[in-house]
């Protein structure tokens, strides 16, 4: 995606010393000790979602979408078309067929629409008085992943049978229209534990570098970016090692 622009959300004391085109450091104040830096994630898309509400008037129309992504991601398609494709949803989640963990919080997309922008923002201020008040102690990197859930799960309509086919839908959920797209596609990752490969999407446009994976992120990068070839990247990936631990 090379006409997108990247923002990096962070503490007010971190030092960043970037120099490339289109990329900018956003410092945003809060609570960033390891056992509330989820918590503050949220709050931090928050406060980035009420500096765009106040942009947007200034842009004169102009629609800029947003998708927010851990740091361990990679981007290997144009995710453009996720806002073409579907035109009625406001905000987008990333789901596995997981009974207790469906929703990973890697992957959040906003439309650029002031509705949009409102609607996601009362979605995720609802999911940050869920995390507050229910899953503070839960461990430090899901407690928002299970406050997701539960803003998901306590709409009585829901249907969490759904998570189990990977296909993409729309729902309702307090006021905002979410997508729900498989993370299969938009957020997928090797399977865990030895033994447990089933088989390598080949339509894959994010690949998440969870747990161990890490150490992979760069010469998968640099690897991909040399040969334009994403089977070969994944195949890269997989024959690494796979460890049972990632979340």
């Amino acid at each position: 995606m090379p006409q997108s622009n990247v923002i990096i959300l962070t503490d007010p004391e971190s030092d960043f010393s970037l120099h490339q085109n289109r990329v900018t450091v956003l410092p945003i104040q809060g609570e960033y000790s390891r056992d509330k830096l989820m918590l503050q994630r949220i709050r931090s898309y928050i406060t980035f979602l009420d500096i765009r509400l106040e942009k947007l008037s200034q842009e004169q129309g102009r629609i800029t979408h947003f998708i927010f992504s851990d740091s361990d991601i990679a981007v290997i398609d144009d995710l453009g078309q996720i806002f073409e494709k579907y035109q009625d949803f406001h905000v987008a989640l990333t789901f596995r067929n997981n009974k207790d963990q469906p929703l990973n919080s890697g992957f959040i997309a906003v439309r650029g629409t002031r509705d949009g922008i409102l609607r996601a923002r009362t979605f995720l201020q609802k999911v940050l008085e869920v995390y507050s008040s229910k899953y503070m102690k839960a461990s430090r990197m899901l407690g928002d992943q299970l406050a997701l859930f539960w803003v998901i799960k306590s709409d009585a309509s829901f249907d969490a049978k759904r998570f189990s086919k990977a296909q993409a839908f729309i729902k309702e959920i307090g006021g905002a229209s979410v997508l729900f797209l498989p993370c299969a596609t938009y957020n997928w990752t090797p399977p865990e534990g030895a033994g447990q490969f089933h088989g390598m999407p080949l339509d894959v446009k994010v690949v998440h570098f969870k747990g161990s994976r890490k150490r992979l992120m760069l010469e998968a990068w640099n690897y991909f970016s040399s040969s334009a070839d994403i089977s070969d990247m994944l195949c890269l990936i997989l024959k690494s090692g796979r460890t049972k631990y990632d979340f």
